[in-house]
């Protein structure tokens, strides 16, 4: 299949042509002539399969090119809302260069919160046809006066199962109420837990229905590794893993804010060149950070699950799991960083014996059968802490935690007395 069927303007064509996008993706064949016909889309499809070009090559079509100006400025007549401020950025990229090739360029305008909004409303003035934008710092711009979104006529909900797992369930909501009732509505997502199903039941309108195969079972080039170490040991072993691959940057995913420091800290004094990526820095931190390790002038990007979706960074070989995602599906969103675009990647997981069974949890809800690997003197001494047997028990995944009535009900069995048989 080609760009040319699926619908889209000569002037669009061009651009597909000219950034050397050959043939579109699956998602791309199928939300496209969807999204141009002014359907409302429903959208589940696993990261790197090319949502954003899914949307914003309609979005940029059906804005008119630009020509939704009106008396005292440009009309907002779209609007994407995304989780994060990096996911902001990178979506921002994609439109405002696709819009690079158009006769009649669209104004598009990127907001999002951790900076001064005083530039933003500056960046405003005289409206914007497109805002992406993350929902807090758009209700801050509306409450300035510094945007209105009464003529919104097209919404995107891209990564909307972040978007509520990140507790922007409210915001959202009240962005939800300052939206015209009657507009086209798009939602992509990587999955479809029951409060994003309520969520689409409410805002879609007879939607079409586009259903991918998850992460776990898509066709990708990336070999997973499973090596069980010993906690204490970890950073020498993560410290030999880099040198085995000199010249490839590797992200590596740890469970805190405070353990990205500590750990980035502890590989630059070890002579390798590492850095902290997180959500306690500065926006201009993280920008520069995430720069930089773009540009290959760090070997490690030392970040937590802030980094596991909507960045997109191109030829990273190399993922590693310094601690395990809580959530089973974060840890595909993680190893998802790598082996992008057909490029082959490598995804390593370290598991202490204390965290064996988190891992068996993660790889029976992901479908993995993956060999536990040793590395030659690294083999781990450490054994699992003993622990009473817990039916109720998920190892700490997220998203499964037993209810309080299970809780009483597994408190009453362990206070029964068992019958004595040996009396029997």
């Amino acid at each position: 299949m080609t760009f040319q069927i699926l619908g889209l303007a000569p002037a669009l064509l061009e651009v597909t042509r000219q950034l050397a996008l050959s043939a579109p993706t699956s998602v791309q064949s199928a939300a496209i002539p969807i999204a141009l016909a002014g359907r409302d889309l429903l959208a589940t499809a696993p990261t790197g399969s090319g949502k954003t070009l899914a949307f914003a090559l309609p979005l940029l079509q059906l804005s008119g090119a630009g020509l939704s100006s009106g008396i005292g400025g440009r009309r907002t007549t779209a609007l994407v809302l995304v989780p994060t401020r990096e996911l902001a950025a990178q979506v921002g990229e994609v439109l405002s260069g696709l819009a690079l090739g158009l006769p009649s360029r669209p104004k598009v305008a990127v907001v999002f919160g951790g900076v001064s909004i005083n530039p933003q409303l500056m960046a405003l003035r005289g409206g914007a046809d497109t805002v992406v934008a993350t929902p807090g710092r758009l209700l801050d711009l509306v409450a300035h006066n510094g945007l209105s979104l009464a003529s919104v006529q097209r919404l995107v909900l891209d990564e909307a199962d972040r978007l509520l797992d990140l507790g922007f369930a409210d915001e959202l909501e009240r962005v939800l109420r300052l939206l015209p009732a009657q507009r086209q509505t798009l939602l992509f997502s990587a999955t479809f837990p029951e409060p994003l199903q309520r969520l689409a039941s409410r805002l879609l309108h007879q939607p079409e229905r586009i259903d991918l195969p998850s992460e776990a079972s898509a066709p990708v080039k990336i070999v997973q590794r499973v090596v069980v170490v010993d906690a204490k040991r970890r950073t020498q072993l993560l410290r030999q893993l880099v040198k085995e691959h000199p010249g490839a940057r590797t992200l590596v995913f740890v469970a805190s804010q405070y353990a990205a420091e500590q750990l980035a800290s502890k590989l630059h004094h070890g002579e390798i060149y590492a850095t902290s990526f997180h959500g306690g820095l500065s926006q201009g931190a993280r920008k520069q950070a995430l720069k930089e390790f773009k540009e290959k002038r760090w070997d490690v990007l030392v970040t937590t699950d802030l980094a596991a979706r909507g960045l997109d960074i191109e030829q990273l070989p190399v993922v590693v799991n310094f601690d395990l995602p809580r959530s089973a599906v974060d840890y595909t969103h993680r190893i998802g960083r790598t082996g992008r675009a057909g490029a082959e990647g490598l995804a390593i997981s370290f598991v202490s014996p204390d965290t064996q069974a988190h891992w068996r949890l993660i790889a029976k809800r992901q479908g993995l059968s993956l060999p536990l690997e040793t590395v030659s003197g690294f083999e781990p001494t450490e054994t699992a802490p003993l622990t009473p047997l817990d039916p109720q028990s998920t190892g700490g995944i997220k998203g499964k935690r037993p209810s309080k009535k299970d809780k009483l009900r597994a408190a009453t069995a362990l206070a029964e007395p068992t019958p004595d048989h040996d009396g029997a």
